[in-house]
């Protein structure tokens, strides 16, 4: 078996994709809510909403993220060796849009800390995962992020009993 893929090269037919219709191809196709959180350069709390988290290795285990090449968190997740990741539940809708909006102190009225080891941490959020950033994967106009699990919190019974934001078709949901 082989142990790494070649690149498959760019199919001519990938460009003949308009971006908006991508774009309301995966509006429609529900996505589990996060927030990334990371230290910036000079210290200062960084977080933004990701709805492209996905689990990637389960031993070790990997998570990947995306996010634009546009956006303002990028620099410092650029910097950043560690970071955590925030798996949102149906309350944290209100939490999800503030981290989603550019412009604005995310964190101001927001309960959070700092782990010890310096990574900002929503009081407020149940499931987290502390991860360690392997690598930043350019992908068209975003970066593809990939990170190791090196710590969790689930909460147990009390996560498992509070349902996962989702988003889909620009709007929160519930599954139910």
């Amino acid at each position: 078996m082989p142990t790494s893929l070649s690149p498959v090269g760019r199919p001519a037919a990938v460009d003949a994709v308009a971006p908006r219709a991508f774009k309301d191809l995966f509006r429609h196709h529900p996505a589990g809510v996060a927030i990334v959180t990371l230290a910036g350069p000079g210290g200062e709390p960084v977080g933004f909403t990701a709805t492209s988290v996905i689990s990637v290795s389960a031993e070790p285990p990997i998570l990947a993220f995306s996010v634009t090449q546009t956006s303002s968190s990028l620099a410092a997740l650029q910097q950043a060796t560690t970071g955590i990741v925030h798996f949102l539940g149906e309350a944290h809708a209100d939490l999800s849009t503030r981290f989603a909006t550019p412009g604005i102190d995310r964190f101001a009225g927001v309960a959070w800390d700092r782990l010890p080891t310096g990574e900002p941490l929503l009081s407020d959020v149940d499931a987290w995962a502390r991860i360690e950033l392997l690598d930043r994967i350019p992908a068209g106009s975003s970066y593809l992020v990939l990170a190791g699990v090196t710590a969790i919190s689930d909460h147990g019974s009390r996560a498992e009993q509070a349902p996962r934001l989702v988003y889909a078709d620009r709007t929160y949901r519930r599954l139910s």
